[in-house]
């Protein structure tokens, strides 16, 4: 995971030098997300948490072509499950911090792939109404690769779906592999470039 994250970043502050002389565009977004945690070594499954994401956006144009798009992005994840009458839910709440690389098709379709990095802001596990703290349960970091599209309207709204392949352990009690799992829905809104 070392290795990703250095290769990520020396790719990203390479593209972001690049930028420089591009224009940039800043924006607002927000979505529901659709969580849920996997483990297949031990075959771990679960129903998915609805929760919400929101945060800020800098769209900058690479190329007619290309753009990249760092986000900085409040996430709900987690995943719940009933056992023998009982609903436990896994409550994480992230810091995201996707930085996508875009392929703009046409006249507002854009594909978008890149990593993202999540830094755990708290945990909880609620079993029916009493509700625990269990930070000590789970990694500070995680890491994801993002695949999504979306669709840019003349007016600057637009509207996105992703799905976050979670590839790094966020386990920290037991040997026990959990990934997050993520598929969110979403708008946005770009503001006018800014002019380097």
């Amino acid at each position: 995971m070392k290795k990703v994250f250095f290769l990520t970043a020396m790719l990203t502050a390479s593209l972001l030098i690049k930028a420089q002389k591009a224009h940039v565009e800043l924006g607002l977004k927000g979505g529901l997300n659709v969580a849920t945690l996997s483990s297949p070594a031990y075959n771990y499954s679960s129903d998915p948490r609805i929760s919400a994401n929101f945060g800020g956006l800098a769209h900058i144009h690479l190329s007619k072509e290309f753009a990249i798009q760092p986000e900085l992005l409040f996430s709900g994840q987690g995943a719940k499950r009933t056992s023998e009458g009982k609903e436990f839910k896994t409550n994480l709440n992230y810091l995201q911090i996707p930085v996508l690389l875009q392929y703009l098709i046409g006249t507002g379709f854009r594909l978008e792939t890149g990593p993202q990095f999540g830094f755990l802001l708290n945990a909880n596990s609620k079993v029916d109404n009493v509700t625990t703290n269990v930070n000590y349960a789970y990694k500070t970091m995680d890491a994801a690769w993002v695949f999504g599209a979306g669709y840019l309207t003349p007016s600057g709204f637009g509207i996105d779906a992703r799905y976050n392949l979670g590839f790094a352990n966020i386990n920290d009690i037991s040997g026990t592999k959990i990934n997050n799992r993520v598929f969110s829905v979403g708008i946005f809104y770009q503001f006018e470039a800014l002019k380097h």
